[in-house]
């Protein structure tokens, strides 16, 4: 049996996004346990250029494939790559980004080579000759260890719950030519919000809920852009119209897991707490000191958040001069 780990990177216009290096990281641990070689797999267009960072954070072997089929990183295409990397790997493991395209990809390779799957895991360890990951479950109110058996195993980790720790490895890259046969779908055409904080990514969170009360975010955002934080929104605001489903936060929205989260007129449901309890800090800010927010939160401010809120703002603004 192998026991090389591959860790499945994830890159949108030539930059790796940070979930990558976290799932690098993650292959780096469970290869120091296993005692085999990590291999980095890149897939995209162009993408020589970028390919050698993962040897910052342990890549042993980085498996490039460039094709200009996965330009626009479509599912059907990625996994066609990623079935023919693996091939040149024969994995134990797999361990890749619980993102969009993360989750598609990792769900088809688990059915296409019958493979034991861990979805949106927040830790992962070896037990013996098994892997056991960690992964929230009924809305996030327990935390289950699923035990895999058989390979290789598939592990797709939450963005931002594993850490991405620098760890000098080989890097030896080596480009793989791969074919692209039968792709069924295709870029009509793509809308990209410029200057724009993408949630899953971002270090700070600033969410408005109901408590917002309409659809001008404007002392959220304020806070947002002094804090270089990302805008989200509660389900509640969004099927408000006040928002785009793209902002939301929550069980069937976003999960997001940054070092600070800010709600500003949430109540804290279920639904909206299974999808930020990753949170390293969470601060919370109602005017109803009853609502469940409070019992979940690090830091609480009982008041309205039209007052909070700016005054925060301005406070943040003061100290960076």
């Amino acid at each position: 049996m192998s026991q090389g780990i591959l860790a499945i990177t994830e890159q949108v216009d030539g930059s790796f996004k940070n979930i990558s290096f976290e799932v690098i990281s993650t292959g780096k641990k469970i290869a120091e346990k296993t005692g085999g070689p990590l291999t980095a797999a890149v897939m995209g267009a162009g993408v020589d250029a970028i390919a050698r960072q993962a040897a910052e954070y342990g890549a042993d072997r980085i498996l490039v494939a460039d094709h200009e089929g996965l330009k626009d990183g479509l599912s059907d295409a990625c996994i066609q790559a990623a079935a023919q990397l693996m091939a040149h790997v024969d994995p134990a493991v797999v361990v890749i980004g619980a993102t969009s395209s993360g989750k598609d990809i990792a769900a088809r390779l688990s059915a296409r080579l019958n493979a034991p799957l861990a979805m949106d895991c927040v830790d992962v360890r070896v037990d013996g000759d098994r892997v056991v990951a960690t992964r929230p479950m009924y809305g996030g109110k327990v935390l289950a260890d699923v035990s895999l058996s058989g390979f290789p195993a598939i592990v797709a980790i939450r963005p931002r719950a594993m850490e991405a720790v620098a760890a000098q490895g080989a890097g030896e890259v080596e480009k793989v030519d791969i074919r692209l046969d039968g792709t069924t779908l295709n870029l009509v055409e793509k809308h990209l919000e410029t200057g724009k904080i993408e949630l899953t990514e971002a270090d700070v969170v600033v969410t408005g809920g109901r408590g917002m009360g309409g659809d001008d975010f404007t002392v959220v955002e304020a806070l947002a852009k002094a804090l270089g934080a990302a805008v989200g929104a509660s389900r509640s605001a969004v099927d408000e119209g006040w928002r785009p489903v793209s902002d939301q936060v929550g069980q069937t929205g976003k999960v997001v897991a940054p070092n600070l989260y800010i709600a500003c007129g949430v109540s804290g449901a279920i639904q909206h707490l299974a999808g930020m309890a990753s949170s390293r800090v969470v601060v919370a800010i109602n005017k109803d000191p009853e609502a469940p927010i409070f019992a979940k939160c690090d830091f609480g401010i009982v008041g309205d958040l039209f007052d909070v809120v700016p005054a925060v703002t301005a406070e943040i603004e003061k100290l960076k001069g």
